[in-house]
């Protein structure tokens, strides 16, 4: 209601001023019609009369804006905001216009504070991005940059014809792993930019996900077998409506996880069935080594490692559970985690089987 009443009320100076001054202008032009003994008709001297007024009205804003107090009060917000916009584009995002905030004693019927708001928040969500960018290319670089060690040192060794057949032939599997890793590292970093673009268009279709799941299984049984790992598994005949080939990506990441972190003789149950009548729910739980609730929260992020050292000896880049967590979103589901330290981990992966 107050806003409503300030722009009636503006409005209505406005028309004041105007009336005002269309008043002056036929003031004034009727004198200068007498004084000169012009007889003009009443069609032109409305047009002339109306167009003085708004050249009057037009010079007095002019004016208005031109006096020292005013100039003073729009530059007293108008330089900061435009110096604080040079700021961000030379690529500084560290504003502060909390002083001009304070200035305005917190009205939001200041002509200038949406445009302090806009600029505090642009600042802030520019400044995230930029931050969340640096921490992306560290970690990037840290990746590429521990195999790239390892193939040119282990490289640099081979050159040496003195050494064992045995010991040349360790460094060249090193090579070669590290080389694996980084087509790895490189082909997911690829894959979370596809599934970040706004052009990704999901291939949906009707499939049985009971057989996908049991595909992927056996697929990795030389990972399970060779550590005696129990699998126990039961799969309702289920069809889903997704995309089989990034459905797969999440299976296999989150398998080949469970296998990953379970020691030897222990167990991976894998559990699917319905819930309701258009909901699919895939729960797969080891019996590994478990996880704190701190690296829960975090096991979704891009290139989180549990182990602050950073071991490679797991072989991961940090990327295979980002990739799980952004398909499962694609696919509007949800997915929920329940770890204990040395008590194993159990995630579970809830679907609309129509999307």
């Amino acid at each position: 209601m107050h806003e409503i009443i300030k722009r009636i009320t503006g409005i209505l100076a406005v028309t004041i001023v105007l009336f005002l001054l269309w008043m002056l202008a036929y003031l004034l032009t009727s004198l200068v019609y007498a004084a000169n003994h012009l007889h003009l008709n009443e069609f032109a001297r409305q047009m002339i009369n109306s167009f003085l007024g708004f050249m009057m009205f037009g010079f007095g804003m002019y004016f208005i804006r031109k006096i020292p107090w005013v100039e003073d009060q729009q530059n007293k917000y108008l330089v900061p905001m435009i110096q604080a916009m040079k700021m961000m584009a030379e690529g500084n995002f560290k504003i502060d216009l909390s002083y001009y905030r304070k200035e305005m004693n917190g009205r939001n019927d200041h002509p200038f504070s949406k445009i302090v708001e806009s600029i505090a928040h642009m600042a802030d969500k520019l400044g995230a991005m930029e931050e969340m960018r640096q921490e992306f290319i560290s970690n990037v670089s840290h990746e590429i940059q521990s195999p790239l060690t390892s193939i040119s040192g282990f490289a640099n060794a081979l050159k040496n014809d003195n050494i064992a057949r045995q010991e040349r032939e360790h460094y060249l599997q090193i090579i070669e792993t590290e080389s694996i890793r980084l087509a790895k590292l490189s082909e997911n970093l690829l894959k979370l930019t596809s599934l970040e673009s706004d052009h990704l268009t999901l291939e949906q279709k009707d499939y049985r996900l009971d057989h996908q799941l049991r595909r992927i299984i056996l697929a990795n049984e030389p990972q399970w077998a060779e550590k005696d790992i129990m699998m126990d598994v039961s799969l309702d005949h289920m069809i889903i409506y997704a995309d089989e080939e990034l459905m797969d990506q999440v299976w296999i990441n989150l398998i080949y996880n469970s296998i990953k972190f379970t020691s030897e003789s222990g167990t991976i149950t894998v559990n699917a069935l319905k819930k309701g009548e258009d909901q699919l729910i895939v729960t797969i739980k080891d019996t590994g080594i478990g996880m704190d609730q701190e690296t829960v929260m975090h096991m979704f992020e891009r290139f989180y490692k549990a182990d602050p050292s950073r071991n490679r000896n797991g072989g991961g880049s940090g990327l295979g559970l980002s990739i799980v967590k952004k398909i499962v979103d694609l696919h509007q589901g949800e997915i929920h985690v329940e770890s204990e330290l040395g008590r194993g981990t159990a995630i579970s992966v809830t679907l609309n089987q129509k999307a």
